[in-house]
Formats: C-alpha cells, structure tokens, sequence
C-alpha cells in the first residue's frame, strides 16, 4: 500500500504535469500576433467614434442586412428612449408614455390618427439625424488633427488602425516613408471596405479630402442620397446569391455568408425568419412581384421618405388597434407599451384614469 507521503509527492507531480500541459495549449491556442505595431487593445468607444457604425438609428435595416428591431421605439420615442428603461419604475413611464400620446395627439380628440403618427415618426426620425450630426461634429475634429477642416485617407487611417491597437506614432511615420505595415488579414478587409465608402462620400471634384459633411455621409449614409445607394449596393451584394441584384425571398430571409455560425439553429428561428418574410411582401416589394430591386430597397431604406412614414403609421396603429377604429386610444398604447417603448407597464387599466 502506497504511504501518505508517497501519494501526495505522486498528486502534486500529476498536478505539475496537467499544469504544464494547459500552459502549452494556452500558448498554442493564442492568435498569432501579425503586427509589430500592435499595443493594447483600445477602448471600444474610442473605435466607435471614427468606425461607421452598423446600427443607423431611425433606419429600418442595419447595414449588414439585418432588420432594426428597435426600429419601433426609435422613430416613436426618439432621443426620450433611453428614459424607458427595462429597470424604470412602470408608473413613471407610463406618465411619461402620456405625455408623449398627448404630444401626438395634435388635435386633442383623444385618439392618434395615421397622420398624426406620420407626423410624429418625422420628427422623431429627424431629431436621430440632427443627434448624427452633433456627434459626427465630434468625431470629425478627433480625425482632423490639424484642425484644416479636411480628412485625408492617411489621416483617418492612422486614426483608424490607433483605435484598432496598433501605435500610432509607428503608423503615421510608416505611412509617411512610404512604408509596408503589418496589417492582419481582417484588419484589411475592414480597410479595404472602408476605402471604397471613403471614395463615394468624396464629393466632385473628387479629391480624396473629406469636409465636416462629406465625413457625415461617411458615418452616416443615411444622410446622403448617393451613400444611401452605396449602401443598399452593400446589402445587396451581401445577401443577393445569384449575382442578379435584386433580391428574392429566399434570398432576403437567408443571412449574409458568415454572419451565422450554425445554420441549423437559423433554419429553425421561425420568429426571424416570419419577421423578414412579413417585411418582404407587405413593406419592401413594392409592387408585389416577388422580386425586391435596388429602387425599391433604396426607398425602404430612406428615414426620411414620407409615404414609407405614412405606412409605418399605419403598421403601427394596427398592431395595438383593438377596436378596429383605425386610431389608436392612450389604453391602447398603454396595452402594448412594450411595441412602442420597449417597456412593459403593467396594471395599464387600474392606473390610466386616474393618471390622465
């Protein structure tokens, strides 16, 4: 029989083994580090500022194809949307869900018609491109180092990869000398995409310079009408599998190619593919021939295109329109506040009368 002492030594040589083994596989398993100029990697929200973001508030797709399920609250809340948080106490956001009925409610009748929602959707849409506006204002003098109202590619790529973790002392003098730089496989691909949005929000005379507004249209396509195109081209070409540019259901209710780890678990999400499917016929295929062309996503995707307002309205009331009157009543909006908020109140009935 095996002594005490004996079997602790013979424990403690199998833990050093198994700790040896695991530091080899740690090492082994780390990504391979394919640039010299790499540091820590930055703060997400420095990278934010100058990456045009996926999601465009007010905007019923994301730039990457996929359906803005915030849509709803966005074009209905506006910027008062983060004040109806999930942890918020029911009673304050239903005072404050009143006070926005009664701001819609222009005519004071007590009821919310499709034009006063359509109304309403354009203010809250536009209040989104004057926030985009503030914060581009922002970002635009955080690539603009010498402050001469114009952003060479250079200089937003220096910006770009610093905010990626790579030193930016190192990038700017490799750039300026002319200099190859080690950049990861991704990190192009990314740049590489970046360029050519670069190239379409350049203005005539196209001189690879961007002002305030151009570097607007930049972050922001949904601002111009030509980035606007450049997008849907973007989306097109991400979902369209047969090269013909326009987009089929099949092809709309298919994810972009990598986007989806495992298939199987998007081929049995019938909630999301139900909500494209809907989106498809009913809203984006205008003319209803199964067939969405680059005209009809582009007019799908303008925020501030008012017959897509209108028709947003109207999908709007229908979905908490009880009674069948083509309006929307408070109790209705309170009933299914978590449409149009986010937030679910609960006791909606107990408390609208003595509330309002």
């Amino acid at each position: 029989i095996m002594s005490r002492q004996a079997f602790l030594c013979s424990l403690g040589s199998l833990y050093l083994s198994l700790l040896f083994v695991f530091l080899l596989m740690d090492v082994y398993a780390r990504p391979a580090n394919n640039s010299a100029l790499k540091e820590k990697p930055a703060d997400s929200k420095d990278e934010n500022e100058i990456l045009p973001p996926d999601h465009l508030n007010g905007v019923k797709m994301e730039m990457d194809g996929h359906l803005n399920k915030e849509f709803h609250q966005e074009v209905f809340l506006g910027k008062e949307m983060e004040e109806f948080e999930e942890d918020s106490e029911p009673r304050k956001n239903r005072k404050k869900l009143m006070v926005i009925f009664s701001k819609v409610d222009i005519n004071n009748d007590k009821k919310i018609s499709a034009k006063e929602m359509q109304r309403w959707i354009m203010e809250k849409t536009d209040e989104h491109f004057q926030e985009a506006v503030e914060e581009n204002k922002m970002h635009f003098r955080a690539v603009d180092p010498d402050g001469d109202g114009h952003v060479s590619w250079d200089e937003y790529k220096i910006k770009f990869l610093a905010s990626k973790g790579f030193n930016e002392k190192e990038v700017a003098e490799k750039i300026k000398n002319n200099e190859e730089l080690k950049i990861d496989e991704e990190t192009q691909e990314v740049l590489d995409n970046l360029k050519d949005r670069w190239y379409q929000a350049d203005n005539p005379p196209p001189d690879l310079l961007l002002n305030e507004e151009e570097f607007l249209s930049f972050l922001h396509p949904e601002h111009s009408r030509g980035m606007l195109k450049f997008m849907v081209k973007e989306i097109i070409r991400d979902l369209d599998q047969d090269g013909d540019k326009k987009l089929t259901l099949s092809e709309f209710i298919s994810l972009p190619v990598g986007t989806v780890e495992n298939q199987q678990a998007q081929d049995i999400d019938d909630d999301w593919v139900k909500d494209r499917r809907k989106e498809f016929e009913e809203v984006i295929d205008a003319n209803h021939d199964g067939i969405v062309t680059m005209e009809e996503l582009e007019e799908y995707m303008d925020p501030m295109n008012e017959y897509n307002a209108l028709n947003e309205a109207k999908q709007m009331i229908a979905v908490a329109d009880e009674n069948q009157n083509h309006h929307l009543e408070l109790e209705e909006i309170l009933k299914y506040s978590e449409y149009f908020t986010g937030s679910k109140l609960m006791d909606y009935a107990r408390n609208v009368h003595e509330e309002f």
